[in-house]
């Protein structure tokens, strides 16, 4: 597929088909009473700066990853921050921000700020939390600070199977105050509809990220631009480290590297496809630059082509997205 980068400069590209991602994610909003979006990190691959504004259509809430993290938050939409800080948040947001808290010790920290608070419960994950036996200790010391209880939250693991999840969940309901919602991460949208309805008389919601802003990833196209293609033989050496090429063949040059966080795939395979074929990386990427090989026989790109990128977009800072 050509690309027109002599007009834009090089780039690792997102292609987003716009009608149907939001299709998408409106379909899935209007499906699930108390969807909170979740807009943190990179923004999932878009950038939080171009999630924000849709938020405002969805949910009164957003979840954010941490305090350094609050800009670009909607205009009477309230940011609820998922990661204990060690100390208040240090510039005023348009609306107040929803602190978590998982200690004791996370509520000292917060040490003369006022404001409205969740508490965060230990899952199977074992990552900050209270525990059953420390929960109460907590929204009383929250109490003393005169710090506003917002309800509980509960982040689920993704190993393991949706049954075990519920269970989870139904474990701690007798753990906590009824009155006070309950806020689940990583839990389906069919079963958050069923616990919803075995429950009629708790609050609860549902952060979603990955499964609200990537949806079908049929809609998402990850591209990098050919930037130059050299003939090499056997035995030349080439890169960084001057790696030696296996045959005679193309070295393929690419707009994507560690800089865009692009790199070997899990098992140490090339994250790079051309014409349904994996391109072997000569070396890893590198910077903002990928040197591929290609050898004699097989399908190669030329200059101007684009590569597809097997890469996930929570980690990926593309150089531009292509709204199609």
């Amino acid at each position: 597929m050509p690309s027109n980068y002599g007009l834009h400069g090089m780039a690792l590209r997102l292609t987003v088909q716009r009608a149907a991602w939001e299709a998408h994610i409106d379909g899935l909003a209007a499906t699930l009473d108390g969807l909170v979006p979740v807009v943190k990190g990179n923004g999932y691959g878009f950038g939080r700066a171009t999630l924000h504004p849709l938020v405002k259509g969805l949910s009164d809430f957003v979840c954010v990853g941490t305090i350094y993290e609050l800009d670009h938050v909607a205009e009477r939409v309230t940011p609820v921050v998922l990661t204990p800080t060690v100390e208040p948040p240090a510039a005023p947001t348009a609306v107040p921000p929803v602190l978590t808290i998982g200690s004791v010790a996370d509520v000292r920290a917060l040490h003369g700020w006022r404001g409205r608070v969740i508490v965060k419960l230990q899952s199977s994950m074992l990552r900050f939390g209270a525990t059953r036996d420390e929960v109460e200790d907590v929204v009383a010391s929250a109490a003393a600070a005169n710090l506003e209880l917002a309800g509980y939250a509960l982040h689920l693991p993704l190993a393991g199977s949706e049954s075990d999840r519920v269970a989870e969940v139904d474990a701690w309901l007798d753990a906590v105050d009824a009155s006070q919602p309950l806020w689940l991460s990583h839990l389906s949208p069919h079963s958050y509809s069923n616990m919803r309805a075995r429950h009629p008389d708790r609050q609860f919601r549902l952060r979603l990220g990955t499964a609200l802003w990537h949806g079908d990833k049929s809609f998402l196209q990850l591209t990098a631009d050919v930037l130059a293609v050299h003939p090499v033989g056997a035995g030349d050496c080439a890169g960084y480290h001057l790696t030696e090429v296996p045959s005679s063949g193309q070295l393929v040059l690419v707009s994507a590297g560690s800089a865009h966080g692009v790199s070997p795939l899990p098992d140490g395979a090339s994250p790079f496809h051309f014409s349904r074929t994996r391109l072997a990386m000569l070396e890893p990427p590198h910077m903002h630059t990928s040197i591929l090989f290609v050898p004699d026989g097989q399908a190669c790109p030329s200059r101007g082509d684009e590569v597809d990128v097997q890469r996930p977009l929570i980690s990926t800072l593309v150089d531009r997205i292509d709204w199609t």
